[in-house]
């Protein structure tokens, strides 16, 4: 029992780690939005050495980031990080003229990932100039008393700056002061961990948007957006923080009337394909295999599903087959020729094998010699079939080539047997439970979220071993077996 419990945890733990870390969506099919993100640097060349530096957006909460990218002609262009801050540097010799410069950014928006919040540095308060100062003291001497803590502040100051009418205080400050400065300095002021930061509002088809001035306070280990025009944001799925230190958005050196725009677009992506691409440590997966044998493992994957359909099959309901995992093989086959042709081109090989089989017998072959024949013959059965059915234009039939040669004749070889020690009935018993084994460990197998998981998840199999082995333990009576009983309730 221990181990059973051991290979539960194991399997289900690593399962959960790794959907949580790498992002792996439990589900097939499940698509995620990517935003592609462009930001258009132009400026005027004075003629001599030039370097344009761009700040870029931090890792945040919401959003993780998978590619990123320049256009720019001539220009050399490398990332850096200034403050903890990163940001794109282009850098050329010689350049005169307008000059444009492109960076592009994708961006998955993932509500589950999550970054440690940066903490608060300290920051001088505001000199603040008379009549200035004695206005910003008097307007936080009327807030503060009605505010809890540093987030209520915020929206009490907010909603006060964007009063119809203002009071007289803060009608000096804003003649001084734009909104978000004023906002940022006062908190400040009062002890409170603010700071300024620059947003870019997602808007699907945008072109040519500004970045927004907005402020964040800090509050219980986490960042709270401001909107000074509106309060608190509670819903920050379509805002990107782009700036959020010291550098300016962007610094150009050796040129004038410099100006960045952003455009922007979204789609949606396959999550799995984004895993592959995005998941650092993701390339110890099968991912990382070449792609002939990542389809070979897509199908290897399914054999302990198989596997556990046949011990229920068998444990359980009581169905006999011809071979314990025979029926197995047959679904994997199954999966390859889709289930109808597969039954009857089954079905055909081995009523002509078993034909051949009984003829074989009269030579008194020994074992060895009997299934290489049969392994011949099969292998002739299979090409006859396969050329007769394309000239007669099914091309269904082409996919018999599937079926394992071996395994085949190995079938073909144990139902003789069986016919000559039990009987025909046994035979159609034996037969007719394998395929009915078959077709159920296909109808299983071949469920997308079936091939999702066993691919994605392979540690899910461990769970799949641990059930196979509380079936083993299994003693009681079979289904099947109920009817012999039912004497007894009478």
């Amino acid at each position: 029992m221990f181990l059973v419990v051991l290979l539960l945890v194991t399997g289900l733990g690593t399962a959960t780690f790794r959907h949580n870390a790498y992002r792996i969506p439990l589900l097939p099919g499940t698509q995620q939005t990517v935003w592609q993100v462009e930001a258009r640097v132009e400026y005027f060349a004075d003629g001599g050495s030039t370097q344009v530096l761009l700040t870029l957006p931090p890792e945040q909460r919401g959003f993780r980031s998978i590619n990123e990218s320049s256009a720019s002609s001539g220009f050399g262009f490398e990332l850096s990080t200034h403050g903890g801050q990163q940001r794109a540097h282009w850098t050329k010799r010689n350049a005169s003229g307008e000059q444009v410069l492109y960076y592009k950014l994708e961006l998955v928006q993932d509500a589950g990932y999550r970054v440690p919040a940066e903490e608060p540095k300290s920051e001088p308060s505001r000199a603040w100039d008379e009549p200035y100062l004695t206005a910003a003291l008097q307007v936080l001497q009327a807030e503060i008393p009605e505010s809890a803590d540093e987030k209520s502040l915020a929206q009490q100051l907010t909603r006060q700056m964007n009063r119809e009418r203002l009071d007289q205080n803060l009608s000096l400050l804003l003649d001084k002061y734009s909104e978000p400065e004023l906002l940022h300095d006062l908190l400040n002021t009062a002890g409170a961990s603010a700071r300024a930061v620059q947003v870019l509002e997602l808007q699907d088809g945008r072109r040519r948007q500004s970045l927004k001035e907005f402020v964040q306070v800090w509050q219980d280990g986490e960042w709270h957006l401001i909107d000074p025009s509106r309060g608190l944001v509670t819903d920050d799925r379509q805002l990107l923080l782009w700036q959020t230190t010291t550098p300016a958005v962007l610094e150009v050196l050796g040129g004038t009337n410099s100006g960045v725009t952003f455009s922007m677009i979204s789609q949606s992506r396959s999550a799995a394909a984004l895993t592959s691409e995005r998941a650092p440590g993701y390339d110890i997966s099968l991912y990382s295999l070449p792609i002939a044998e990542q389809g070979m493992f897509k199908l290897i994957m399914l054999l302990p599903v198989g596997a556990l359909v046949v011990v229920l099959m068998r444990v359980l309901v009581g169905l006999k087959t011809s071979g314990t995992f025979m029926p197995v093989l047959i679904a994997l086959a199954f999966l390859q020729t889709e289930l109808v042709p597969g039954l009857v081109s089954f079905i055909l090989v081995v009523s002509l094998g078993l034909t051949i089989r009984s003829y074989l017998s009269d030579l008194n072959l020994l074992l060895v010699a009997r299934i290489a024949t049969l392994v011949i013959l099969v292998i002739g059965i299979i090409t006859v079939f396969s050329v007769l059915s394309y000239q007669f234009g099914f091309n269904a039939g082409l996919t018999i080539t599937f079926f394992p040669m071996i395994i085949l004749a190995w079938t073909i070889e144990r139902m003789s047997i069986t016919w000559e020690e039990a009987g025909p009935q046994e035979v159609l018993l034996q037969g007719g439970g394998s395929l009915l084994v078959a077709t159920l460990a296909f109808l299983v197998m071949d469920q997308e979220i079936t091939r999702h998981l066993a691919f994605n998840f392979p540690e899910l199999h461990f769970c799949v071993l641990a059930v196979i082995l509380l079936l083993g333990r299994y003693t009681g009576y079979r289904l099947l077996e109920l009817h012999r009983f039912a004497v007894f309730k009478k």
